[in-house]
């Protein structure tokens, strides 16, 4: 085990150093916005001295390294800031939505996670036979399609014309558990169906990369069925590249569900940040950008430790 933790120990630091290179992009980035943020609080009418005086107590006139410094340390610390035009507290704020942004997340993940390994292993079960490419058609065909136009046609057909679920996905703390499944039903319908593709096709090419092993040919050899011969030996074994590309799915859950959330109107991170970006409120935009980073980081992060953990090379390198 001392090769595979050293390597677990590597990732782990790599994903520290990253994420603190990250917050950097994310602040000079934050710098070279357009607009200014004193204007769009006061409007245009607002005089050159009260622009002014506004920066000042803003501490939009400090050097950008010592802002830096100053919200990175708030960082460690938990204190994301203060939200510029509205003067609530980021972290309180930001709390609420990334609970809405993750409670979407997750059910569209327990949906598009079992379905993607169950069509990856039924294309291979009927491998180049009309199951295989009716799966791998309509998979590649809804990759291809926007999520932003899914989520149209969607809330056009199911929502308007059917009455099936609602177009516009609000949920609030007072509703019930089933009504907010209800409410975020075409959300979750169209990032299934976005990232069940990547799923499905990697889980079929790393099957099928295993059962050219001489060890299949050996289990097919004893008589086993084609079924048994695929879930007993050829997905234990193809599961390392599998999990990691669950993760970056799982990770484009939460960090790129922007769209999604703004074509729904949903109450979560993406919509949060959209609507701040529009008003320049630098320190709401730096921190949504810190959390999605760091969701993406630490998901490829746990990806690859436990692509580490199943190589039984690496556990027992003797």
């Amino acid at each position: 085990m001392g090769v595979a933790l050293k390597l677990v120990a590597q990732r782990f630091a790599l994903g520290l150093l990253l994420l603190f290179l990250v917050s950097v992009l994310i602040f000079v980035g934050t710098l070279i916005l357009p607009g200014d943020v004193a204007q769009s609080i006061l409007g245009q009418s607002a005089t050159p001295e009260a622009l002014a005086n506004l920066r000042r107590d803003l501490g939009l006139n400090e050097p950008a390294l010592a802002r830096y410094l100053s919200w990175l340390g708030g960082v460690f610390h938990g204190d994301l800031g203060t939200a510029l035009t509205s003067g609530q507290d980021i972290a309180t704020t930001l709390g609420r939505r990334l609970g809405n942004t993750l409670f979407l997340a997750f059910w569209a993940a327990v949906i598009s996670v079992p379905l993607a390994i169950f069509l990856g292993l039924l294309a291979v079960r009927y491998r180049d036979r009309w199951p295989d490419k009716l799966i791998s058609a309509v998979t590649l065909a809804s990759i291809s399609i926007p999520e932003f136009l899914i989520g149209y046609v969607l809330m056009y057909f199911v929502g308007v014309k059917l009455g099936w679920a609602p177009t516009v996905a609000t949920i609030y703390d007072g509703m019930s558990i089933w009504q907010k499944l209800q409410t975020i039903a075409l959300p979750v319908a169209v990032l299934t169906l976005v990232v069940l593709a990547h799923m499905m096709r990697m889980t079929r090419a790393a099957i099928l990369n295993v059962m050219q092993s001489a060890y299949i040919e050996t289990a097919e050899l004893k008589g086993l069925t084609t079924f048994k011969v695929i879930w007993r030996h050829a997905f234990p074994n193809s599961i390392a590249p599998i999990v990691n590309v669950v993760m970056l799915n799982l990770a484009y859950l939460v960090v790129g569900v922007v769209v999604v959330e703004v074509v729904f109107t949903y109450p979560g991170m993406g919509q949060y940040l959209v609507d701040h970006v529009s008003k320049r409120d630098l320190p709401v935009v730096q921190a949504c950008g810190l959390v999605f980073a760091g969701v993406y980081i630490g998901l490829n992060m746990v990806a690859d430790i436990v692509s580490i953990l199943s190589n039984p090379r690496l556990r027992h390198p003797k």
